[in-house]
């Protein structure tokens, strides 16, 4: 015997072998440069979000400044609001403020104040007219109202130097007096050369590349460039600075982009070369193991077919020997196959499902007219599916019958629906999809107007609805597809029919009727949805009434996006948790109100309303009587107050040992949580280092002025003993409290 399988399984893996080297290497390559360009990436963002944190921190910190220090002094007041001729000594005062707040940071390059009554502008060097002044433009858009709010674009300013070169400047305009006058403008300009020496200063500029862009797409700054060409590079990130409306584009120049690469792939050269080896070595080795099976085999057939071989005296193939055996068991297979796949009924309930799904459409027309209950059907039979549910299935349904009964009533409802289309003369095939949802697929014989078609079915829906609540007190719910231009559209028209039984909240009543060419609802555009609810958490938060209005809107755009009842459930759950994190630690109250079981027992409210103006005003008096209780809890604790008074109450009492989050909780009326909320967010340090420093001060002064012990100082600044005030203090300042004592006497004692 030849053995010639031998050969063709050994030869037969070497092409699956070199194409699988093949796509791993390829793939090793590709999963390489994906992870060197994500990691890219990730670094020139992070030193792009830093560099925009900067240029944001410092503007800010510059504005904030300059508005403190304007709010805190009187004569600024006096300057707009002195009916009579303004004193000197506030015009003096007011410029040597301006002079000192614009010496204050390198960025700024000037700041001046604009008395619209008088029609004066007061600089660092004095009072003059406007007529006078140098920025006199940019007074006459502000005059004109063309100057919008907040951080102008960037504009070239004289600053009346020597070189009278314009400089390029940021501008903000505040009315004065602060914070709502309308009796003049502060004016303040920031030097564009800071920020671009800025930029430059945290960009390299041999290896990557930052552009600046404004709103309306115009280059402000390229960094490390003289002029606003584009730069050769691959742009891997944008990010927004909302102040100044800019727009940071940075990304890796070229000559410089993964040039790593190149070093790893000779190591995977290397590898895939090892891989190969190693892989044909398997391979031989594997053959062989694999081919004593198959030899065992041919021994045993051989032993069978001895005779046959001894009359033809040919050395039979073993090929052509297996393939006849094989061909022999294969008959006898598919002849029991077929014999066992003759159920009819399965067969049908698989081509209902193909049809339903557009699979295996190619001879649908034959199939139909053999297996299902439809007939005179070809391939241009005009189609409508409709899907039906049972309301309340689990609670409703399955909790009230038994399987049988279940079981019974289901094929009373498919009997229901086949009489009544046999009434109006039109052709059903009915099936369960699930075990809550039916899906008649109507068939029209004759050639009708497709409205009267459409209008037919829903008044069959509609009969048959009717009929089974008040004949098997079961509640139904119908979907209907649009009319399907021969088989191969049955899949749109089922589609369709899947989507209207998913907004059931938007159904006007139990039948539901598709538009032409309505499909699936596509992806939800999260990011809209939740920018709109975050908008409405914030107006109920500010305790602003707009927040209805906003919810209003929410529910339109449900409606106007026609979204499935499951995505409309998710977004207010997420609202309500948002909600809850903004709102509830403002009192106990509002935190049982906002509870995750109570979140839950709203959400199931909401669930079982059977339309979307019911979820709507479910929602509305639940978020009004929670809005009452948000405002009266506001109303009687005052933010600003409250946290003065704390800060003065822990001054006072910062030696009493009991001083603690839960003292001061009791003291105020209010969670421990939120006074640690409000403690941070006004003074930007924890609690207990607030306390622990207002103690480390006063035992410096004691161990400094007195003799007394540790300990007694220790129950004076409000610790049981010397030994804990001695670690606090060696944590805080680095030395024991006796070292402390001696070094200061030390230093005083030369000085005496």
């Amino acid at each position: 015997m030849s053995r010639n399988w031998y050969y063709r399984l050994l030869f037969s893996y070497f092409p699956i072998f070199f194409l699988t080297v093949t796509i791993l290497i390829f793939i090793a390559f590709v999963f390489i440069n994906d992870i060197s360009r994500e990691e890219t990436r990730k670094a020139d963002r992070i030193s792009s979000s830093y560099l925009l944190d900067t240029v944001d921190r410092t503007i800010r910190d510059i504005e904030l400044s300059i508005l403190e220090t304007v709010q805190s002094q009187q004569a600024y007041k006096l300057y707009f609001n002195n009916t009579s001729q303004t004193s000197s000594d506030t015009v003096y005062t007011i410029a040597q403020s301006l002079r000192e707040m614009t010496n204050s940071s390198s960025w700024i390059q000037s700041i001046y104040l604009y008395d619209k009554r008088n029609k004066h502008v007061l600089t660092v060097s004095g009072s003059r007219e406007v007529e006078s002044f140098s920025d006199k433009a940019w007074i006459d858009q502000m005059a004109k109202g063309s100057t919008g709010s907040g951080w102008q674009p960037v504009r070239e300013f004289d600053a009346e130097s020597v070189q009278r070169t314009p400089i390029r400047v940021l501008t903000i305009n505040k009315d004065m007096p602060l914070p709502f006058g309308s009796q003049g403008t502060l004016v303040i300009n920031i030097k564009m050369s800071s920020i671009e020496q800025s930029v430059d200063s945290m960009v390299n500029g041999q290896l990557s590349f930052l552009t600046i862009t404004d709103r309306d797409g115009q280059v402000v700054y390229n960094a490390h460039s003289d002029g606003e060409g584009s730069v050769d590079g691959q742009e891997l990130n944008n990010l927004p600075l909302e102040r100044l409306g800019w727009t940071l584009s940075s990304g890796i120049k070229a000559g410089n982009l993964f040039g790593w690469v190149s070093v790893v792939s000779y190591v995977w050269v290397i590898i895939a070369i090892v891989t190969v080896l190693c892989a044909i070595v398997y391979i031989v080795y594997i053959t062989r193991r694999n081919y004593k099976p198959i030899q065992i085999i041919m021994n045993r057939i051989e032993s069978h077919q001895i005779r046959a071989f001894e009359h033809s005296g040919v050395r039979t193939d073993e090929m052509k020997m297996i393939d006849g055996v094989l061909e022999n068991l294969i008959n006898h297979m598919m002849d029991y196959d077929k014999k066992s796949r003759e159920n009819v009924l399965m067969q049908r309930s698989k081509l209902f499902n193909a049809l339903l799904h557009g699979e295996h459409t190619d001879h649908a027309a034959e199939q139909l007219r053999e297996l299902s209950p439809l007939d005179e059907v070809h391939d241009s039979s005009r189609f409508i599916v409709v899907v039906g549910e049972i309301n309340r299935y689990e609670k409703g349904f399955q909790e009230r019958y038994t399987r049988g009964e279940q079981n019974t009533l289901k094929f009373a409802l498919m009997n229901v629906l086949q009489e009544l289309s046999r009434n109006t003369g039109v052709q059903c095939w009915t099936e369960w999809i699930s075990a809550d949802r039916i899906a008649i697929l109507f068939v029209f014989k004759e050639q009708r107007d497709n409205k009267d078609m459409a209008g037919q079915i829903r008044v069959v829906a509609e009969e048959c609805k009717s009929w089974v609540e008040q004949n098997l007190r079961i509640s139904l719910r119908f979907g209907i597809g649009p009319i399907a231009e021969g088989i191969g559209s049955i899949r749109e028209s089922y589609t369709a029919a899947e989507a209207v039984m998913q907004r059931k909240l938007l159904m006007n009543g139990d039948v539901g009727q598709a538009e032409c060419g309505e499909h699936q609802h596509p992806l939800l555009d999260t990011y809209t949805y939740l920018q709109m609810i975050a908008d409405f958490v914030k107006r109920f938060r500010m305790s602003s009434t707009q927040w209805r209005d906003q919810l209003e809107e929410i529910f339109t755009a449900f409606e106007q996006n026609k979204l499935p009842d499951d995505e409309i459930h998710s977004l207010i759950q997420a609202m309500l948790q948002m909600l809850s994190r903004e709102v509830a630690m403002m009192s106990e109250e509002l935190q049982e109100a906002l509870s995750e079981e109570n979140i839950n027992k709203w959400l199931q409210l909401m669930e079982e309303a059977e339309t979307l103006q019911d979820v709507k005003g479910l929602l509305f008096d639940n978020l009004t009587d929670l809005f009452r209780t948000y405002v009266a809890v506001t109303e009687t604790k005052s933010y600003k107050a409250m946290v003065n008074e704390m800060k003065n109450y822990i001054e006072e009492q910062f030696a009493n040992p009991d001083l603690s989050l839960k003292h001061l909780s009791d003291r105020f009326q209010i969670t421990g949580k939120h006074a640690s909320y409000l403690f941070k967010t006004e003074f930007n340090m924890k609690f207990v280092d607030f306390v622990t420093e207002l103690r480390m001060k006063e035992t410096e002064q004691l161990l400094i002025k007195t003799d007394h012990s540790l300990q007694d100082i220790a129950l004076k600044v409000g610790y049981a003993n010397g030994i804990t005030l001695g670690r606090v203090f060696k944590r805080v300042t680095g030395i024991t409290p006796g070292d402390y004592r001696r070094l200061k006497r030390e230093h005083r004692a030369p000085e005496e």
